[in-house]
């Protein structure tokens, strides 16, 4: 492993590495990410990055946290990104940590492209994204021969915090599969603008919490109860939004909660 490692590039002083952290269990880090890691000076870190990841930093590491949640006092993007700036002029080894993949619903793009105006050296780490990983700790395939050959990525709610502007009937009647970063307090709002589309009121849905960690949760509804489930139920965001017959398959692929009922 120690040797794999060393061959992984060198974490320049004055350079960013944008890190994707994955859905949250620590097994799903590249090795990339560990390494970088273990190099950094200064971890600029999302609030969805769990504390054992944190914990693979090095000793003299600077911890910074950077994390921004809907509904509660958070960071700025801008001050995010010209700390970047900053610090990697400082000559600083930066590792800015992003929960998921950095490009996708990450703003990682955003960074990126100021680290390039200001002519800061940067490197782009992928991840696993939840989109992927957390249906496959629910038992859902996102996609599966028999039951789809496409499937759509989708943010639940736009830069104004509102239902996002997209042609609804296009991904209604196009995508047989739609995951939604971030929906649930539209949940209500996206159901409708479906079902109006054309989706059938009893399409299978799974919202995922917590997704790959031992506190994962999973609700399985249907399109039409979705958001008057989800009030009754315990699950809270973030969480994930996965609409499609593959949900169907989560009954006898749930392999993650039937290891966790039993430990």
């Amino acid at each position: 492993m120690d040797s794999i490692l060393k061959n992984l590039g060198e974490f320049k002083p004055g350079s960013v590495w944008l890190v994707g952290a994955g859905p949250g269990d620590p097994g799903l880090l590249t090795l990339y990410a560990v390494e970088g890691l273990r190099q950094a000076d200064v971890l600029v870190y999302d609030a969805l990055v769990g504390k054992e990841i944190l914990a693979l930093t090095g000793p003299h590491c600077v911890l910074e946290y950077a994390g921004k949640r809907g509904g509660k006092p958070s960071a700025k993007q801008k001050d995010i990104t010209e700390r970047l700036v900053t610090l990697a002029k400082q000559g600083k080894r930066v590792l800015r940590l992003k929960g998921g993949d950095p490009y996708i619903f990450g703003r990682g793009g955003e960074e990126a492209l100021t680290l390039e105006k200001n002519n800061i050296p940067f490197r782009v780490i992928p991840a696993v994204s939840s989109g992927v990983g957390g249906l496959a700790f629910a038992g859902i395939p996102l996609t599966h021969r028999t039951a789809n050959s496409a499937a759509t990525f989708l943010t639940g709610h736009d830069a104004a915090g509102e239902v996002p502007s997209v042609q609804w009937e296009h991904i209604a009647k196009g995508s047989p599969v739609i995951v939604v970063y971030m929906g649930v307090r539209h949940i209500r709002k996206i159901s409708e603008r479906l079902i109006n589309h054309g989706r059938e009121k009893s399409e299978p849905v799974a919202i995922i919490a917590d997704a790959t960690l031992p506190t994962q949760k999973v609700l399985i509804t249907t399109l039409e109860k979705a958001s008057d489930d989800l009030e009754k139920s315990d699950l809270k965001p973030p969480a994930l939004i996965v609409i499609g017959k593959v949900v169907d398959l989560s009954d006898k692929l749930d392999w993650y909660m039937k290891e966790l009922s039993q430990k």
